[in-house]
């Protein structure tokens, strides 16, 4: 039955596949000798099994998270950062937590980053903040001098949420720029992930402070349009595509002729 469904998915493959290519395949097979078979045969069934598990984990989906996967916090909680997505190096991870600790101390008013992979089928990164902000901190009281900021490695998206006493010196506009300017911009300009949040948090800790706002960074325009040559265009990614298909088509087609082939050889043989 087994060598039936081979044979059959033999058939289609050959079907599929230019006479030329596979001429000098057939004729290979017929000058070489059965343990050279065999060794190949063992060789490209290795490569189809690495082929498979590439392709399979590059259409795998990225693996969500859920709010209640993240380390339980508090209110006074003496943990800043929660870099669940690990884009974060130990160097930055050092000067914000020193950060914003100090400003807790001086002003009593808490920020929390935190950077997750991707969050779940049918959530935003701003209903995943939301969320998370309620339960860390479930109550008013709690609540009040929080401010909780959440990046989306997958989609590089930013949720930011300002409890009530902190939004008298961190109004809505001015988060929202924090999120969507202060975070995004090193993200367009080369997925620069330290140097966001460390402006992020830069910026929070001076606008908390009662310092005067250093603003939002400016975007670079000559990065876009440099950038937008270094992408492949659609027809070249439609033609990637096509080569990888016919690539994955031979090498199943030799996977399943040679091992056949080795067998009538050695059939022919004992014959």
């Amino acid at each position: 039955m087994l060598r039936l469904e081979l044979s059959i998915a033999a058939v289609v493959a050959l079907d599929s596949v230019d006479t030329a290519v596979l001429l000098p395949i057939f004729r290979f097979m017929h000058s070489a000798t059965p343990g050279l078979l065999t060794r190949l045969t063992a060789t490209l069934c290795g490569l189809v099994l690495s082929l498979g598990l590439t392709l399979a984990l590059a259409v795998a989906p990225a693996q969500a998270i859920a709010v209640f996967q993240l380390p339980p916090l508090s209110a006074g909680s003496s943990t800043w950062l929660v870099d669940d997505a690990n884009i974060i190096s130990r160097l930055s991870e050092g000067k914000i937590t020193s950060q914003l600790s100090n400003l807790a101390t001086t002003t009593g008013t808490e920020v929390r980053l935190v950077t997750i992979h991707h969050f779940d089928y049918g959530e935003t990164v701003q209903t995943f903040a939301d969320k998370l902000f309620d339960r860390w901190y479930p109550t008013a009281t709690d609540q009040a001098n929080q401010v909780l900021l959440v990046l989306d490695e997958v989609t590089k998206t930013v949720g930011i949420r300002v409890g009530q006493q902190a939004a008298t010196v961190l109004p809505p506009d001015l988060a929202t720029s924090v999120a969507q300017q202060t975070v995004l911009v090193p993200l367009l300009q080369g997925d620069k992930y330290n140097q966001a949040l460390l402006d992020a948090s830069d910026r929070l800790v001076a606008v908390l402070s009662g310092q005067p706002d250093p603003g939002a960074p400016v975007f670079d325009e000559t990065f876009d349009s440099q950038s937008e040559s270094t992408f492949a265009s659609a027809e070249t990614t439609a033609e990637n595509r096509g080569n990888n298909a016919v690539l994955l088509i031979v090498l199943l087609v030799l996977a399943t002729v040679i091992p056949m082939a080795t067998y009538f050889w050695y059939v022919g043989f004992d014959n």
